[in-house]
């Protein structure tokens, strides 16, 4: 099924259109350094022909411990932000945490996302909703599929209907984290883009104690399988020297796997769509017991 079409400052993400990137940085470490990992990671995204929308994030509030790094701070990371924006020239996207923050990030990024741990705030949706920019919303470890419907009203509630969904994995046990490819498509008959987050996807939430582990290894296994069951977009988290990295580094891929691998990604997404094209499949077949379709107007 088609879903919803946003347009993010020129990248068109969903009704159909190929899967578009979201990628940079876990969070900002530096002025200077997040605008040159922007234009490694637009060059990486050109050679393979794949849109992007650049993400990094000012603040990590959920960090694991209180001595974690968490970011530069809203002020400094928005000019880092608009930096990008000016000298890379890509849309960019980046968290809110609290109601206040989401008018002054709108006035700079191109869409607003709703880390998966506040995802049901309903104060926080609205507001980000209110500013008229596209909203990204990570699923919840905690949430099933179908539960995303109630996140999607929210926002939809402020006549905002530029809204994509973020399957992120859920919580399995300790320390640990499952994907249901399931899920893809289950979102989807919510009617709008579906993106799949193929690097928080192999976090060890909390696996070392005092900060998160992750197994990159297994990256590029579930972005190739996403792809294949079908998503709009493919949201990755990279840096040149994850082992260096402030934040997230165990489970962040290394800039110089990137374009290799969206080469990869591009091919499947071609071959899938030419497959599915012209079949005549009833998309509320793939929908969860008890689950139906909303009926999103496309753009013409």
């Amino acid at each position: 099924m088609r879903t919803h079409e946003i347009d993010v400052a020129g990248v068109k993400i969903g009704g159909g259109n190929p899967f578009v990137l979201i990628a940079g940085p876990c969070v900002i470490e530096d002025r200077k350094q997040c605008v040159d990992i922007a234009r490694m990671v637009k060059a990486a995204a050109d050679s393979a022909g794949v849109p992007l929308i650049f993400k990094a994030s000012f603040d990590k509030a959920n960090r694991t411990s209180a001595e974690s790094f968490r970011g530069i701070g809203m002020k400094a990371g928005l000019q880092a932000l608009a930096d990008v924006k000016r000298e890379v020239k890509v849309p960019v996207l980046t968290d809110v945490h609290e109601t206040a923050q989401c008018e002054p990030v709108a006035e700079v990024v191109d869409v607003l996302q709703i880390p998966a741990f506040l995802c049901r705030q309903t104060d926080l949706l609205i507001a980000a909703g209110r500013t008229g920019r596209a909203v990204n919303v990570k699923k919840g470890q905690f949430l099933a599929p179908g539960d995303m419907r109630n996140v999607v009203e929210k926002i939809k509630s402020t006549d905002n209907e530029e809204i994509i969904l973020t399957e992120r994995g859920t919580f399995f046990g300790y320390n640990y984290l499952v994907n249901d490819m399931r899920a893809l498509p289950a979102m989807r008959m919510l009617g709008f883009p579906v993106v799949f987050d193929a690097t928080h996807s192999v976090s060890t939430p909390g696996g070392m104690g005092a900060r998160s582990g992750g197994e990159r290894q297994y990256t590029p296994t579930l972005a190739r399988a996403a792809i294949a069951a079908g998503i709009d977009g493919l949201f990755m988290e990279v840096h040149p020297e994850p082992e260096k990295a402030l934040s997230d580094g165990p489970n962040m891929l290394h800039l110089q796997d990137l374009a290799p691998l969206l080469r990869i990604l591009k091919r499947i997404d071609a071959e899938v769509r030419t497959m599915v094209e012209g079949e005549q499949f009833d998309p509320r077949l793939a929908a969860p017991s008890g689950m139906t379709m909303i009926n999103v107007p496309h753009r013409t």
